[in-house]
């Protein structure tokens, strides 16, 4: 029966439905060595929270496209702040930290507020005086490259940001900025172009050999953004979401207009009422076009029986995306590609 599964493996054309085989990884990105490390956790016999939380701290570490970790995507003041969330599909429980300063593994600090209190989601310097007390260390984020990102932003005047509906204008200063006494509204549809190289988050779903899921996520947020901003990654439902009873999925890209419409969450209600998990994925991303045709972003999901799938939404300099999967009917953690729709 193996070698069918092998063969059917080998024939599955891509955006079709998967040969499903259980324990499956998924993760955002071709960031192989987060799959790697996951999967050793879980042939090790660890669970499925411990494969997500050190697959995702892995890139912590690895300050993967330099968008996950310390010494990334500096914010407005030049500091990295980190957002980072983990779920337990069994009991629902979800464990998140959103600007994070001064630890580097905010996936590991997430998993410690599922362990250690009754709270969901810690912010700020808040978080971190909590990360203190678990054992963390505090460190710096800064390292020479976020400095210089940081000063090439500033001699760039502060392109691009963000601000909108400010004098002075932002699209051609450094500010500080205030808000205009009278308010005229000009839609402006900017692309998201700006992320598409800067691959943003690291989302990962793990489903064990009994069905078990748990997904997470961990990022270092919009490069420039403004201090205090919190994107979709910590957000339940929106960066990740994992069901036992359905299934798992988690969301990369432009956070501020993804986290609206939760995009993890539709996705495993689509695979519990039965739909393809590839076809969840396109769903759930043809739902946003609606709304904003030129943004940023894609997702990937898996299903109890661990069938997976991932899709895109198509943009000038963003037509495919690429992702990593491990399962038994792979080798090893390997990276596939969807077309974007």
């Amino acid at each position: 029966a193996m070698l069918s599964l092998l063969l059917l493996a080998v024939l599955t054309p891509a955006g079709a439905a998967s040969a499903a085989a259980l324990p499956v990884v998924i993760n955002t990105w071709a960031f192989r060595t987060a799959a790697e490390t996951a999967w050793r956790v879980l042939e090790s016999g660890g669970s499925e929270l411990d494969a997500v939380e050190r697959g995702c701290g892995q890139c912590e570490i690895d300050q993967c496209d330099g968008s996950v970790g310390y010494g990334g995507s500096p914010d407005e003041s030049g500091e990295t702040t980190l957002d980072a969330m983990i779920m337990d599909g069994n009991t629902m429980e979800v464990g998140a930290v959103a600007d994070l300063r001064r630890v580097k593994n905010a996936i590991g600090v997430a998993r410690k507020v599922i362990e250690y209190t009754k709270h969901t989601l810690l912010v700020g310097e808040s978080a971190s005086l909590f990360a203190v007390k678990m054992g963390f260390p505090y460190e710096d984020l800064t390292t020479q490259k976020s400095l210089s990102l940081y000063s090439e932003w500033l001699n760039q005047s502060c392109q691009p940001n963000y601000w909108k509906n400010v004098v002075p204008d932002s699209s051609k200063s450094c500010g500080p900025y205030k808000r205009h006494e009278e308010v005229t509204y000009k839609e402006e549809q900017t692309s998201s172009l700006r992320s598409v190289h800067n691959h943003d988050t690291i989302g990962m779903v793990v489903i064990g050999v009994s069905g078990t899921v748990a997904s997470g996520t961990s990022t270092n947020g919009a490069i420039h953004k403004i201090p205090g901003r919190v994107g979709d990654s910590p957000i339940a439902g929106a960066g990740s979401y994992a069901d036992s009873t359905a299934g798992g999925a988690a969301a990369t890209g432009d956070g501020d207009i993804m986290m609206r419409f939760l995009p993890s969450y539709q996705a495993v209600e689509y695979m519990r009422m039965g739909t393809d998990p590839t076809v969840a994925c396109q769903k759930v991303i043809s739902r946003i076009q609606k709304y904003a045709p030129k943004f940023f972003g894609a997702i990937v999901c898996a299903n109890t029986t661990g069938s997976y799938g991932a899709a895109c939404n198509k943009i000038p300099g963003f037509t495919q995306f690429h992702f990593m999967v491990s399962s038994p009917l792979l080798s090893r953690p390997t990276e596939q590609v969807v077309d974007c729709i």
